[in-house]
C-alpha cells in the first residue's frame, strides 16, 4: 500500500463498534488504576460519587469529573514538586518533563516510567509511519532538547522505527541548516515557525533547501501547522511535503497525526485515547462539524493517568470517512484551531491569532509579524507589525500595507487594524512555540513586558 500502509492495521481499521468496545475496556482499567494509586483521583472520584464499576458504556464517561490545569497546579502546590496526581514516586520514574511555560505561569511537572516512555515512542511511530517515514529515512530533530517535552517522543519514535536519528540540540540555526544538508536528512521535525526560520537562514547562507534530500517535514507545537497558507509557504520554501501533528506535555505525546493522504486535518489515535469535544461554556458535548473545546482521556501513561482533561484547545471533529486512507480514526478538521483563551475581544470583535496568520502568510515578502493590542483612552487599538524581506522595494510598502489592512478588516467584521513596518530583525524569533500576540491593555503605561 506504499505510504498509506498501516503501522497497526489491527486497530487503525477497527469499525466504530469494535473501537468503542476497546476504548471502554481501557477506560475501566485506567480508572481502576487511577483511583487505587493516585491521591488526586481517589479524592475527586469520591467527591463526584463515581466508581469505575459505573462504566457500562462510553456514555458513562460523562459521570467522571473534568480535570483542569488549575486543579493540577493546585495539586502541585499542595504536595510539591509533583503534586497528588502521580501513581508512582520519583524513585520509580525515569524521566521528568515540564510544560513550556508560554502562558507565563508555573509549568506543570510530570513523571514517567519506563513503560510510559516506550508508549510515547509508539504513538509517534503511528504518525511517522502514516506520513510515509520508513526505516531507510534520515530524521533531523530541530529542537533544543531540555525539560520541555517537545520532540523528545519523536526522537524515540525515529529510533523505534529504525530510522537514522540526528538530534539537532543546542546549536545555532546556521549549524542546523548545514547539518540537515551535510547528513542528507530526508525528514525534518520542528515547529511551523522554526521551519520558516530555517528556510530564511538557508536563503541567507545560499543553501538550496528545495534541492536537498529533505522530502518530509513533521510540524508540531503550534496551530500554524494546519493553517493552509502557512503550510503552503513552508512546503514551497523547502520543496517538501509537511504534516501536522499535535500533543501535550500533560498527555505525554502526540494524540493526532496527518497521514500521507492529507485530508485537511489530523487523525486521532483512537485506540489509545478518547477525545471529546464540548461547549467550553456549558461542558456539554457538541456534534461532528461543530467547534468546541478538546477534552482528552489518555490510556498510555500510567505514572500520571489523564482522565477527562480540559485542554483549552479549540477543535472541530469530523468522521474518519473524510480521509481516503481507510483508517477508521476520526479527524480533527484543520488540526488544533487555536485555544479558548487565545481569542481577543477588540471593540466588540473576536480576533483569533490563527485567522490573522492565515492572511499574513499570503504575503511572501513578510518574514515575521506581531499582533499588539493597546488601550488608548477608552478605545482599544490593534496593530499588526510586520518585518518584510530586505530585498522588498521601499516603494511597494504603502500598497502592501493598504492591502493587509483591507484584508484583515474584511475578515474581522470591518475592525480596523493599524499596520506598521518593523525594522529588519526587530521582532522576536522563536524556536519553540511562537508568542506573537502582545496584549498591553491591562499593563501600566511604560511596562510592556514583551
Amino acid at each position: 500500500m506504499g505510504d498509506s500502509a498501516y503501522w497497526n492495521p489491527k486497530t487503525e481499521t477497527l469499525d466504530r463498534e469494535e473501537l468503542d468496545g476497546l476504548q471502554l475496556t481501557k477506560l475501566r482499567r485506567n480508572c481502576e488504576w487511577a483511583v487505587a494509586r493516585s491521591a488526586h483521583y481517589a479524592d475527586t472520584f469520591a467527591a463526584a460519587g463515581f466508581g469505575p464499576d459505573q462504566l457500562s458504556s462510553l456514555e458513562d464517561l460523562r459521570r467522571i469529573p473534568f480535570l483542569t490545569r488549575e486543579e493540577w497546579m493546585a495539586s502541585q502546590a499542595q504536595a510539591p514538586p509533583f503534586g497528588r496526581m502521580p501513581t508512582i514516586g520519583p524513585e520509580q520514574a525515569i524521566r521528568v518533563h515540564t510544560t513550556s511555560g508560554t502562558s507565563g505561569r508555573e509549568p506543570i511537572r510530570v513523571l514517567d516510567g519506563t513503560k510510559d516512555w516506550s508508549w510515547m515512542g509508539e504513538m509517534w511511530a503511528y504518525g511517522l509511519w502514516a506520513f510515509g517515514v520508513r526505516p531507510a529515512d534520515v530524521g533531523y530533530v530541530a529542537f533544543g532538547y531540555g525539560s520541555f517535552i517537545g520532540f523528545w517522543g519523536l526522537h524515540y519514535g525515529f529510533e523505534k522505527m529504525g530510522a537514522l536519528n540526528i538530534p539537532g540540540g543546542a546549536q545555532t540555526t546556521e549549524n542546523r541548516v548545514r547539518q540537515i544538508v551535510d547528513f542528507g536528512a530526508t525528514v525534518v521535525a520542528s515547529t511551523p515557525t522554526y521551519a520558516l526560520r530555517l528556510a530564511q537562514e538557508a536563503r541567507q547562507l545560499g543553501v538550496d533547501l528545495p534541492g536537498s534530500k529533505v522530502q518530509r517535514l513533521i510540524l508540531s507545537g503550534e496551530p500554524a501547522g494546519s493553517i493552509p497558507q502557512t503550510k503552503a509557504l513552508i512546503e514551497s520554501e523547502w520543496g517538501a511535503k509537511a504534516a501536522d501533528t499535535a500533543g501535550m506535555t500533560e498527555i505525554g505525546t502526540i494524540m493526532m497525526f496527518e497521514c500521507s493522504h492529507q485530508p485537511g486535518g489530523a487523525h486521532i489515535i483512537e485506540d489509545h485515547v478518547i477525545e471529546e469535544v464540548i461547549d467550553p461554556a456549558t461542558g456539554e458535548p457538541v456534534g461532528y462539524g461543530e467547534q468546541g473545546e478538546r477534552v482528552v482521556t489518555s490510556f498510555g501513561r500510567g505514572a500520571i493517568p489523564l482522565i477527562r482533561y480540559r485542554t483549552a484547545d479549540l477543535v472541530c471533529k469530523v468522521p474518519a470517512a473524510r480521509c481516503t486512507c481507510g483508517r477508521t480514526f476520526d479527524i480533527y478538521d484543520g488540526g488544533i484551531l487555536g485555544r479558548v483563551d487565545d481569542m481577543k475581544l477588540v471593540r466588540g470583535t473576536n480576533v483569533y491569532p490563527r485567522s490573522v496568520e492565515a492572511i499574513v502568510r499570503e504575503f511572501a515578502e513578510i518574514e515575521e509579524f506581531q499582533i499588539r493590542i493597546t488601550r488608548e483612552g477608552i478605545r482599544d487599538e490593534i496593530t499588526l507589525r510586520v518585518e518584510v524581506a530586505e530585498s522588498t522595494p521601499l516603494e511597494t510598502w504603502p500598497r502592501m500595507s493598504d492591502r493587509l489592512g483591507n484584508e484583515l478588516a474584511a475578515a474581522h467584521e470591518g475592525l480596523r487594524f493599524n499596520v506598521e513596518r518593523a525594522a529588519a530583525g526587530e521582532l522576536p524569533r522563536f524556536e519553540l512555540k511562537a508568542r506573537r500576540t502582545v496584549d498591553l491593555r491591562d499593563q501600566p503605561i511604560g511596562a510592556e513586558g514583551d
